[in-house]
């Protein structure tokens, strides 16, 4: 899976009311392993509830974030409101999204792997876009994905050659069992490792505040995994 020029990788709806552009900012494969066959998530950039095209009042007085992740055939829509919401998670397939989707998804073109931390932490200072690819499986079901997503927050060190990831949201996939749809394995993550051979994620999830309950990332869990880095240049 060649890593995408985030800088550049966009998706459009198709619908005439609004043909929505969506800045992509990361991408999950799903494997099957016993059949060879996959399939690919795309999580866009969130946006605020909104009145589209109003006179004024643009904005939702009860607002809240608004954050797709589109698949090949269904499609999930995460809406956070201030409370926790039974509309948190709406489904549909994804041609009942703005008519379906077109994909401009550009790979990068000159892609570099850096396999040491000073690789890493030197492509850091060069201000070089970096792209991180952390692969997780689960051998009971069978099943392999793929979370990629350009770094955001990328912490180094050099005393001691550390660096560390910090970065989401993803689409992150419970490969723990089979479900009817992949998109129904599907929780919004941040990824963070500073080593090849593991991956902390932390999921957003129903979480008390005093009395209330409301949608935060704080389902912490650890996988193995493998952690490969990019510099995508162009």
């Amino acid at each position: 899976m060649i890593p995408l020029d985030y800088g550049r990788s966009f998706l459009i709806g198709k619908a005439p009311d609004n043909k929505v552009r969506f800045w992509v900012e990361s991408r999950t494969r799903i494997i099957d392993e016993a059949s060879g066959q996959f399939e690919d998530y795309v999580q866009v950039g969130s946006c605020k509830s909104e009145h589209t095209f109003a006179e004024k009042d643009l904005l939702h007085e009860d607002n809240y974030d608004f954050l797709p992740v589109f698949g090949p055939e269904w499609s999930v829509i995460y809406r956070r409101p201030a409370a926790l919401s039974e509309n948190y998670r709406e489904i549909r397939r994804s041609v009942e999204w703005w008519d379906g989707q077109k994909y401009h998804l550009l790979e990068g073109k000159d892609v570099e792997e850096l396999t040491s931390n000073e690789a890493i932490r030197e492509a850091t200072y060069d201000f070089a876009p970096i792209v991180t690819q952390t692969e997780v499986w689960n051998k009971d079901t069978g099943l392999r994905a793929i979370i990629e997503c350009p770094v955001k927050t990328m912490n180094t060190k050099r005393e001691g050659d550390i660096y560390q990831v910090d970065t989401g949201p993803v689409a992150f996939p419970d490969l723990s069992q089979r479900y009817d749809r992949h998109v129904d394995s599907l929780s919004l993550a941040y990824v963070v490792f500073n080593a090849p051979g593991f991956a902390d994620f932390v999921l957003e999830a129903p979480t008390a505040v005093g009395s209330e309950q409301v949608h935060h990332y704080s389902k912490i869990i650890s996988l193995d995994a493998e952690n490969r880095v990019y510099a995508v240049r162009g």
